[in-house]
């Protein structure tokens, strides 16, 4: 019998707008403002015992909050949510003082407030971007000094190695603040010195002069280097950071350079911004080096030339080299798992460079033993008094400490892996920041807040009212252009809005902006083009002399190719701007993609459904049309 759908495709019809439903209503529930408190590192756990010396602390201070919860997935953290924004700021300041911020990560955020019973079928609101919904603002300032000094030390190197290699022969090099200085006992080897140096260092401005009996050559850093090396450091953190934030699986996120030595980060809607806080600050590397294999038995507490001692995380101090075999820039890969014993580790590659490298010590040290170096720069805030005033400063504090040791069985290459770590979450973040290149110099929070809609509220209402407009004045059209047939399409228009408003609440990357809103509001001009088609093709049927069963039918058959065709053309369009836009135009091309599908689904299968369920099997001579 013509018009008649089978109960399966009904049946089908009922699950796909139930599923819809479900995945969908996460939007209808806004987010609390809310403060997180995570560990200062993966292995710092976050226990009850903070989360009721925080709740305490906001008690006393008399600041409400809603709920205070300790959250049991990995890693753990505490969150307090708060009725508004106002109370949320309060709150993060009382915390971070309660708490400190040595041991702990206290972050502001936004949580969602998603019924259980949906959390638990994997249900959550679309991600919005930062026009629609806000998000957390980081403003962070690079320690220049800190780039500097790496500089120096690194030309400090470079100095002996070529006066050494020259046969020129010095008393000392001293690294200085901008520069370095060379002594010498020959006024010959002084000139020799300067002439090579001047040759070799360009970036420097290299004079000869003399203090007491000391014959010096003196290298200073020029101003347009100095800004080479600070423009340096802040692109490759840029850089850094960006990869950081990309690895969290941050949609959309905004980072860039304010100033000269200032870096804004603001993330849309992050679910844990104590996380983000903590592995975008973290300066982190690492070094591998030889375990002094000269003094196997050393038990001193003075380390001989050419050594020192480092902390080991298991307890007690181990002698290295102070050589170092590779450092963390080497690293182009890094990825946590676990060993043959279920241990934690992470599996490191290196590039070309650091593989030869690697393979050229440990070639010459087979069954020595190697050490791995975890380094970290944490910038920490003093209190100190200069003319009189008190003033606030931030000093860098550089934390050492031997994470692994083993011996070196063979030769290594690129690749070999990291043991002796305390935590999988520990692994899992060591690998992230190493995959996300180390910070060429410490960065450190000047300001943190939650920041509101970038376009103001007057433009967001702006867009869902043209969303609202539009949509309401195609169903108008509909029915009293099409009557019966299209409240039908009215009734495909409004599941289709649903279906698309799951899907991207579904798919984890996609994130809603106001371009993706312009999307949707081309979307349901689509859909309606649909059974505009199909009904201007019955009524061609009907007026053809075709009875009324098969002018729905035809319609429907011969309008399918139509649709088809026109919207493939206009999903090729929308996947080449996917792939070769950006931001606020790949925004746009999801809500597009997604909208095109839904609304052929909805068109084909669930108007003829509903044609169907009316008029499928009549006798009737006339159609509402």
């Amino acid at each position: 019998m013509l018009n008649k759908y089978p109960l399966w495709k009904y049946l089908l019809l009922v699950v796909v707008i139930t599923i819809g439903t479900i995945y969908s209503l996460p939007n209808l529930y806004p987010d609390d403002p809310a403060v997180q408190i995570s560990g200062a590192s993966a292995a710092i756990k976050v226990d009850l015992l903070a989360v009721d010396r925080a709740k305490e602390a906001l008690n006393k201070a008399g600041i409400a909050y809603k709920s205070a919860d300790l959250l049991t997935q990995l890693p753990k953290s505490g969150l307090f949510r708060f009725n508004d924004t106002d109370a949320q700021l309060k709150a993060k300041k009382v915390i971070s003082e309660t708490l400190g911020e040595k041991n702990f990560v206290v972050a502001l955020n936004l949580a969602p407030t998603t019924p259980d019973w949906l959390a638990s079928l994997g249900a959550s609101p679309m991600k919005l971007g930062l026009d629609l919904r806000g998000g957390v603002h980081f403003l962070m300032e690079v320690n220049m000094e800190t780039a500097l000094d790496k500089r120096m030390e690194d030309t400090v190197a470079q100095i002996r190695d070529k006066l050494r290699e020259d046969k020129i022969y010095y008393k000392q090099v001293v690294q200085q603040a901008q520069g370095a200085v060379v002594s010498f006992k020959a006024v010959e080897l002084q000139e020799q010195a300067s002439d090579v140096l001047s040759k070799e260092f360009r970036e420097y401005l290299v004079e000869e002069s003399t203090k007491g009996d000391e014959l010096l050559v003196t290298l200073t850093l020029t101003a347009q280097a100095r800004k080479d090396i600070e423009d340096y450091a802040i692109s490759q953190n840029l850089t850094s950071i960006r990869n950081r934030v990309n690895l969290l699986g941050v949609a959309e996120p905004i980072v860039q350079r304010q100033g000269a030595n200032r870096i804004v980060i603001q993330i849309p809607g992050i679910q844990d911004a104590a996380a983000a806080k903590r592995v975008i600050g973290k300066a982190a590397s690492l070094e591998f080096r030889l375990v002094d294999w000269e003094n196997p038995n050393f038990t001193g507490s003075r380390a001989p030339a050419g050594s020192e001692l480092l902390p080991f995380n298991e307890g007690g101090d181990v002698l290295l080299k102070k050589k170092v075999i590779v450092n963390g820039d080497r690293v182009i890969g890094a990825r946590s798992n676990y060993d043959e014993n279920g241990r934690p580790q992470v599996n490191i590659n290196l590039d070309s460079r650091g593989g030869k490298m690697m393979n050229t010590v440990t070639r010459k040290h087979v069954k020595d033993r190697m050490a791995v170096v975890f380094i970290e720069l944490k910038p920490e805030k003093k209190v100190v008094v200069e003319n009189g005033v008190e003033t606030t400063k931030v000093v860098i504090k550089k934390i050492r400490e031997v994470i692994n040791i083993a011996t070196i069985q063979s030769a290594l290459g690129n690749d070999f892996r990291i043991t002796g770590l305390d935590s999988p979450e520990e692994a899992s973040e060591l690998a992230l920041l190493l995959r996300a290149g180390a910070l060429a110099a410490p960065m450190y929070f000047v300001e943190e807040r939650t920041v509101g809609p970038s376009l103001g509220a007057e433009n967001i209402a702006s867009g869902l009212m043209s969303l609202q407009i539009g949509f309401g004045v195609v169903m108008i059209f509909m029915i009293a252009y099409y009557r019966v047939f299209g409240l039908f399409a009215n009734i495909a228009l409004t599941v289709n809005l649903l279906l698309l408003v799951a899907v991207m609440s579904l798919i984890p990357g996609a994130t809603l902006s106001l371009p993706g809103m312009a999307g949707i509001v081309l979307t349901v001009g689509m859909a309606v083009d649909a059974n505009v088609l199909i009904f201007s093709r019955i009524k061609e049927e009907l007026a053809a002399g075709a009875r009324t069963q098969e002018a729905i039918h035809s319609g429907f058959d011969r309008a399918f190719v139509t649709i088809l065709d026109a919207n493939i053309t206009t999903l090729l369009v929308a996947l080449i701007l996917f792939i070769f836009g950006s931001g606020p135009v790949k925004g746009f091309s999801v809500t597009l993609s997604i909208g095109i599908i839904t609304s052929m689904f909805t068109a084909i299968v669930g108007t003829r459904a509903l044609v169907n369920l009316v008029y499928g099997g009549s006798s009737q001579k006339k159609l509402s049309l």
